[in-house]
């Protein structure tokens, strides 16, 4: 049986991808307005596509659309972010788990690439360094074998992505880098190993530490 051929990229496609960076890195700034004749010249696309991207991105939680085909960049919520982290804390560690229980040989490999594959995520960190630990992080939910719950946390990061970029401008010292990297590693070895309760364990730890949870703690005025 041969792969299916993979789907063409759309205009609106490349909108997406190229207004999300824009969100995420800050040059459209939380609750900037975006107006949508100006940057669909600046991209070279027609308007129909722009909306179609800046509608996948409203369902993200990252655009605000008006009922006059207004839109606005989404403000950034201290209570949005401890809101993340607290459903965070309670379906990652049980990903993390489920995944040590039931993961297949193909889960461990696509575990263990997309392990290889981290960049540290410093000061000046680009959407493609999130995008490698998405990856990691999504081959690890995939692994528990439950597709609800998966979707979840799928949904999660897409919501979550500008507070991680929000916590990164503050920048990361050697230590706290190198202490994530062994997180990630030991997290591999939990769930190969099938250590359920490790791996839930060592899970929640790392979002308690995550750079979500700095940026509630920062947009919350050092309350979480």
């Amino acid at each position: 049986m041969t792969n299916p051929a993979p789907a063409p990229v759309t205009k609106s496609d490349l909108a997406y991808a190229q207004v999300r960076g824009r969100v995420l890195s800050g040059a459209l700034a939380p609750g900037a307005v975006v107006n949508q004749a100006a940057l669909a010249v600046e991209l070279g696309i027609s308007t129909t596509p722009l909306r179609e991207a800046l509608k996948r991105l409203s369902a993200e939680g990252l655009v605000e659309l008006g009922a006059h085909r207004d839109a606005r960049v989404a403000p950034l919520s201290g209570e949005e972010a401890r809101d993340l982290l607290e459903v965070r804390r309670a379906l990652d560690p049980l990903a993390a788990g489920l995944a040590a229980e039931r993961r297949t040989r193909a889960d461990v490999a696509e575990i263990r690439r997309a392990h290889d594959g981290l960049r540290p995520l410093g000061r000046g960190a680009s959407t493609d360094d999130l995008a490698t630990h998405r990856r990691f992080h999504a081959a690890v939910y995939r692994a528990s074998q439950n597709e609800v719950l998966v979707a979840s946390l799928d949904a999660l990061w897409d919501k979550s992505d500008r507070y991680r970029a929000l916590a990164l401008r503050e920048g990361r010292d050697a230590a706290e880098l190198a202490r994530r990297a062994a997180e990630h590693a030991a997290l591999v070895d939990l769930v190969v190993e099938g250590d359920a309760v490790g791996a839930s364990e060592l899970m929640r730890g790392h979002v308690d530490t995550s750079l979500g949870a700095r940026a509630a703690l920062r947009l919350l005025g050092g309350g979480r």
